[in-house]
């Protein structure tokens, strides 16, 4: 195992390109072919050549398999754990490790599509608008980040997360109306089959919003309430009694405003079917 990553010495850009080489240099210690560690962790050998080419970051499942067939008991997956970390923003790291530990999620976005429910090519749309100066390595580190954030609705126990999407987020084109369309459709698929997401659409008619930012509010099971929000140069998380308070009074007037949740689903389902037109 590398000593850089250990000692902080190398901050990599791309958490996935750096893990990819952790494991294939503990491969190679083992004299081993990516087709044995590929039968040993029960994937195939193009997961691993994937991994260790940087173009996909391991799961959870890989790194425990990887420490059980190098000998290197939760190394690997420390790192995975690490580089996943830095591979966001400084700014957003207190966020992600709140995120990761919430017992409740409520999103309301009136912009863009909650990062961790976005599909892939509406990812890529919105960080090439922000970022044109970026190469085509860059952004898909960038995407792979935002994407395994829903890895923590696929764990044991999963946070409840309610996101309230303004309807105008469903009709703006981002991307394409491709994109926009295979976007939706997995807005409800997911709302759809997990019972631990709810999804609702505050639609134009509902009149003025009771707030013009997006915010997220995280609930702990045993801590205190955080709301969290961005400006145009960082996010913010706060723990302030009055701000949450009035963060979590002004989801109530949008949850109230909202369409329900099976209306919701099948409005998303008729602009879907206007996008794909």
């Amino acid at each position: 195992m590398s000593e850089s990553i250990l000692l902080g010495v190398e901050e990599p850009e791309d958490g996935a390109a750096y893990f990819g080489r952790e494991v294939m240099h503990a491969r190679k210690h083992k004299e081993m072919s990516q087709q044995e560690l590929a039968d040993g962790a029960g994937f195939e050998r193009t997961y691993v050549t994937r991994v260790e080419g940087g173009t996909r970051m391991a799961s959870q499942k890989f790194a425990e398999a990887c420490d059980r067939i190098f000998g290197t008991p939760g190394t690997f997956v420390r790192l995975r754990h690490r580089v996943t970390e830095r591979s966001h923003p400084g700014w957003f790291v207190p966020y992600v490790k709140l995120e990761m530990a919430a017992a409740v999620i409520n999103d309301y976005s009136n912009v863009f599509v909650m990062g961790m429910l976005q599909t892939p090519a509406y990812a890529e749309a919105i960080f090439r608008a922000a970022h044109p100066r970026k190469d085509d390595g860059q952004i898909k580190a960038l995407i792979d980040t935002r994407l395994r954030r829903y890895e923590v609705m696929e764990g044991e126990k999963p946070p409840l997360l309610w996101v309230i999407v303004h309807e105008s987020v469903l009709r703006t084109v981002v991307g394409s109306r491709a994109v926009m369309a295979e976007q939706l459709k997995h807005l409800v698929a997911v709302g759809a089959a997990n019972p631990h997401v709810t999804l609702q659409v505050l639609p134009f008619n509902s009149g003025a919003p009771a707030t013009n930012l997006a915010f997220i509010l995280l609930s702990q099971e045993d801590g205190p309430s955080v709301l969290y929000s961005e400006t145009m140069e960082r996010g913010h998380v706060t723990d302030s009694v009055t701000a949450v308070a009035d963060a979590s009074a002004i989801y109530d007037r949008l949850r109230a405003a909202a369409l329900s949740e099976e209306r919701s689903l099948d409005l998303m389902r008729m602009i879907a079917k206007e996008h794909a037109r």
